[in-house]
């Protein structure tokens, strides 16, 4: 990870859960990390944690609806303004309503394309248009996917069926994207990280608190699940991976659990 150090990363979706561990992590490896988030005081108050206050880098917040493209826009004159470049674009900001496809509302089918799949689109080519006109040619982009990407969730969880559509698209664009920066010679690296279950505030988010409990209660699962700081070492695992090497995709999965 040395030669990463004083190099600037961003990591969407970074106010809790696989974000915020992400930012964690990066930092204690003596990174600058933009962390980007609707509720942007939660990235600031994580910055003031002891461990993160004390490390070799630094996390910086920018608040960021990823559903507007204009504050994506903005977001991105930001940090050309401060920092003036992006060696390192994580793309982790993710989420799933409770929808199945034959119930589910068109509105919260939107909104999560717009975040899973068009934010990441974004994000990515921002990113990778920075890294180019700072002839940043071993810049590295990291998708947090899904193993939603790779199975459909059990037929008792059909809720999330249209959120692993969104993963599927995901592992798509990324392979799409490596073709596309191979064809100009470039040497910018292309991940998929795929996180099977991991505790974080997702089904919470998806079915609200009470229905997140009970979900917890029926899929014993959940309770041996993977850390946020698992999947920050997939991520670290990536990047200190030599020049040469391109790590396409990995999925991680809890011991205990068919997910």
């Amino acid at each position: 990870m040395e030669r990463w150090q004083g190099r600037v990363a961003l990591v969407t979706g970074a106010s809790a859960g696989i974000g915020a561990g992400i930012c964690r992590t990066l930092v204690k490896h003596g990174m600058v990390v933009v962390g980007c988030a609707r509720s942007a005081h939660r990235i600031e108050a994580l910055a003031q944690e002891d461990d993160v206050k004390s490390a070799p880098g630094k996390l910086h917040a920018i608040k960021c609806d990823l559903t507007k493209e204009s504050e994506i826009q903005h977001m991105f004159e930001e940090i050309r303004e401060k920092f003036g470049r992006i060696d390192v674009c994580i793309n982790n900001a993710g989420f799933s309503y409770s929808c199945p496809l034959l119930t589910g509302e068109m509105s919260q089918w939107r909104e999560m394309l717009e975040v899973n799949i068009l934010a990441l689109c974004m994000c990515t080519r921002e990113a990778v248009k920075l890294m180019q006109e700072n002839d940043i040619d071993d810049g590295q982009i990291i998708q947090i996917s899904s193993i939603g990407g790779h199975r459909l969730v059990p037929a008792s969880m059909a809720a999330f069926n249209f959120y692993c559509g969104t993963k599927f698209m995901v592992q798509t664009l990324t392979e799409g994207l490596r073709r596309e920066l191979r064809s100009l010679k470039s040497h910018i690296r292309v991940t998929a990280v795929g996180p099977g279950m991991v505790k974080t505030e997702f089904a919470k988010r998806a079915f609200g608190e009470e229905a997140a409990r009970k979900f917890s209660e029926d899929y014993p699962p959940i309770n041996t699940a993977l850390q946020p700081e698992d999947i920050a070492n997939a991520v670290t695992y990536v990047l200190s991976t030599p020049p040469h090497v391109d790590v396409n995709d990995i999925i991680i999965r809890p011991v205990e659990g068919e997910f």
